[in-house]
């Protein structure tokens, strides 16, 4: 059978996310409108019967302000030795421009076969698409280019074979049956994480982390972090109802998660300046 690791590089934003869910058939990394929503890398794994396909859902490349956003950097940078290939994502609805160059010049200098994603192009003209397309073609020497909708699946299963093509014959790295690497309290903290940012704006989202204090098999007790006091009552909201609102939105998934009913129980606590505490973000994964 064909297996390997293929890492997913990108500006923030272009819905690498999104695409690496639809490509693993199933939701194992979380997705929002606000950048820096991944932090750590994610392996999405997608199996079929002769494949088993690992993708490495990355942070997207910044400039490192913090112990936080330099850790992530460097999960992107060491996160290209020993892949198969790069899937380098754009997005087709916005000008591809100077970002989108420097992370071409990185991947395309590894060596690796690059698999450009023109992503998003759902409800774009043809004229559009073409136009990005043909911007696209001259990052680089590309193996192949695929416009893709994350959100609508279109091309998405041409992505994937285009992919597996790449693979070489290898062994199961992981169980058929798993679809991600994250251990599940991991996965519980980020789906919280993900209706936090939903529900917060401003500088409220990059502040906020979240850690399981117990997996029961009745009760899930998790604290939502955030840096100072002005967020803590932002997350919190008024007699409680914005961390009441993460928890309603949080539930299903996390019973979907686990397979039976919990009670989900949430607290906020402050935590000045965790971004820059190296143990609260080991603690964290990240």
């Amino acid at each position: 059978m064909k297996s390997g690791f293929v890492a997913v590089a990108g500006r923030p934003n272009v819905g690498k996310s999104t695409l690496v869910n639809a490509l693993s058939g199933g939701k194992v990394a979380i997705v929002s409108d606000k950048p820096q929503t991944t932090r750590q890398r994610i392996f999405g794994i997608a199996n079929g019967d002769d494949y088993q396909l690992a993708l490495a859902d990355l942070p997207g490349f910044q400039r490192p302000r913090d112990a936080l956003t330099e850790r992530m950097q460097r999960t992107v940078d060491q996160s290209f030795e020993e892949v198969d290939a790069i899937l380098f994502v754009l997005s087709a609805r916005e000008r591809i421009g100077a970002g989108d160059r420097f992370i071409a010049e990185r991947v395309f200098s590894l060596g690796t076969p690059v698999v450009i994603a023109l992503n998003k192009v759902d409800r774009l003209k043809p004229g559009h698409i073409a136009g990005q397309m043909q911007t696209a073609s001259q990052l680089g020497e590309f193996h192949a280019l695929h416009p893709v909708s994350a959100v609508t699946g279109d091309g998405i299963a041409e992505l994937r074979e285009e992919l597996v093509g790449l693979l070489p014959e290898g062994p199961l790295y992981y169980p058929r049956d798993q679809r991600t690497d994250l251990v599940v309290e991991l996965q519980i903290a980020e789906l919280i994480r993900e209706k936090a940012l939903q529900l917060t704006r401003d500088e409220v989202p990059h502040a906020i982390s979240v850690e399981v204090d117990e997996l029961g098999e009745k009760v899930v007790h998790a604290t939502v972090f955030v840096e100072t006091e002005s967020q803590k009552q932002i997350v919190v909201g008024r007699g409680g109802s914005v961390i009441k609102q993460i928890g309603t939105r949080a539930r299903p998934e996390i019973e979907h998660l686990l397979g039976r009913q919990i009670f989900l129980e949430l607290q906020v606590k402050t935590r000045p300046r965790w971004r820059r505490d190296a143990a609260m973000l080991e603690r964290l994964g990240i």
